[in-house]
């Protein structure tokens, strides 16, 4: 079996999208493996699935079907145990549920779930997005990777490495809580924004919006695409065709806002709202 175009659901106007609605897709063939897709949307400037193996499954990559991307990208574990190999390089990390993983353009990956007993869900975060022609498109611009690595034998008798020379040598970033860039959106406190990477392409954090509160009324230089972790997340946008309008999210659920879309976080529960999002290419407004 050869290799199976992605689908690319994209949106004219804010748009929420239940779990249920994503939009289902099988990667893989039988030599890459095969990988569960349910993609969210895919625009012009963003691209956000949540992928899934079965316990104890694998990708890698075939002729057909090449891990290596124009692209940031995020995996942002939902459940499971991901462990994730570089085989151009003999990198290998291992990342559990809340913990993510940022790699860079040109960076071969190949994943495993390391759990006999569960599924492993993952959130992938891609910018610039396949409809710029970064994913298979630019893949097959690159030799086959035909010689694959899973351990790097120049770092026997040296390890540990110092932290100069493990930033030098990495391609496979884990990001855990302790490591994200925290900041307050509003002053009360009441928005508390934690970034897992931040490029000149894509920009993710996890934010969480306590009970009964709502965050500032933002915009973006950017598309940003939301999936909510726990609780109940309402977005307000008080420009809609039509007048106001706003959504209410739960668990699994994603949300579409266009690039300069005004909107606004808010929580009308009992419970902090906890949810990821993604702004592509720029999280600050456009001025000027």
């Amino acid at each position: 079996m050869g290799r199976r175009p992605s689908p690319r659901p994209s949106y004219d106007k804010p748009t929420a999208i239940k779990r249920d609605d994503a939009v289902l897709h099988l990667w893989g063939d039988e030599e890459a493996g095969f990988v569960e897709d349910r993609i969210y949307v895919s625009s012009d400037k963003i691209h956000q699935l949540e992928l899934s193996l079965p316990p104890s499954g694998r990708f890698q990559h075939s002729d057909a079907n090449r891990t290596v991307f124009a692209a940031d990208e995020i995996y942002y574990v939902l459940e499971g145990t991901l462990v994730i190999a570089n085989p151009a390089t003999g990198e290998v990390q291992r990342a559990n549920t809340g913990d993510a993983i940022f790699f860079r353009r040109d960076t071969w990956h190949h994943g495993y779930n390391y759990d006999a007993t569960s599924q492993l869900r993952v959130l992938e975060l891609f910018a610039p997005p396949p409809s710029q022609g970064t994913s298979s498109a630019y893949a097959k611009t690159k030799d086959n990777l035909t010689s694959w690595a899973y351990h790097d034998n120049t770092q026997l008798t040296q390890w540990p490495l110092d932290e100069e020379k493990i930033r030098g040598k990495q391609s496979l970033r884990v990001i855990r809580r302790e490591d994200v860039l925290y900041r307050l959106e509003t002053p009360d406190g009441d928005l508390l924004v934690g970034l897992l990477a931040s490029t000149e392409h894509l920009t993710v954090g996890r934010g969480e919006l306590l009970p009964g509160r709502r965050g500032p009324v933002e915009q973006h230089g950017g598309d940003e695409s939301l999936y909510v972790l726990e609780g109940r997340l309402n977005v307000f946008f008080p420009d809609a065709d039509g007048g106001e309008s706003w959504c209410e999210l739960g668990p699994g659920d994603g949300c579409y806002v266009p690039q300069g879309a005004r909107h606004q976080y808010q929580n009308v529960s009992a419970r902090s709202a906890v949810f990821l999002f993604a702004v592509a290419p720029s999280y600050l407004p456009v001025t000027g």
